[in-house]
């Protein structure tokens, strides 16, 4: 008897799980399957992912500009943008950048007397879906 009270239990609370899915969530769940209708999302594609800077002047500011396209549907941003140490300052805009248009982070490194060959990254925070943190990197050499 107990045995036949705790199946009929487990039944009935199986069944009332099934009840509580929600149909319209499936049905956007299969929509998006079927390649319907997609959620629009920003991509982001650099034409280059390194800078060299050759040979450079002991802190004398060298400049180099990273251009970006946004390949995706929707606006693209940049959240952040940050070096590896204070001798590298990048600056972007904070502006969205439109599906198809291009965008630029500029990248200044001053090097001191005496550092030699260096290699420096800088990661790049955005809302692109496939790729939101990417790494870019800047090299040389500073002579005297």
């Amino acid at each position: 008897m107990k045995k036949i009270l705790f199946f009929a239990l487990l039944l009935a609370g199986g069944m009332g799980c099934a009840q509580a899915q929600n149909p319209e969530k499936k049905a956007t769940v299969n929509t998006v399957a079927n390649g319907a209708k997609a959620e629009k999302a920003a991509e982001i594609k650099f034409e280059s992912m390194t800078h060299d800077y050759g040979t450079i002047k002991a802190d004398e500011p060298a400049k180099c500009v990273f251009v970006f396209t946004n390949t995706g549907d929707a606006p693209l941003v940049i959240h952040q943008a940050i070096a590896t140490c204070g001798c590298t300052v990048p600056t972007y805009s904070k502006d969205p950048v439109k599906p198809g248009e291009k965008g630029q982070i500029e990248v200044n490194y001053t090097g001191r007397a005496g550092s030699g060959r260096f290699m420096k990254g800088i990661t790049v925070r955005s809302n692109a879906k496939t790729n939101p943190a990417i790494r870019l990197t800047v090299q040389g050499e500073v002579g005297n």
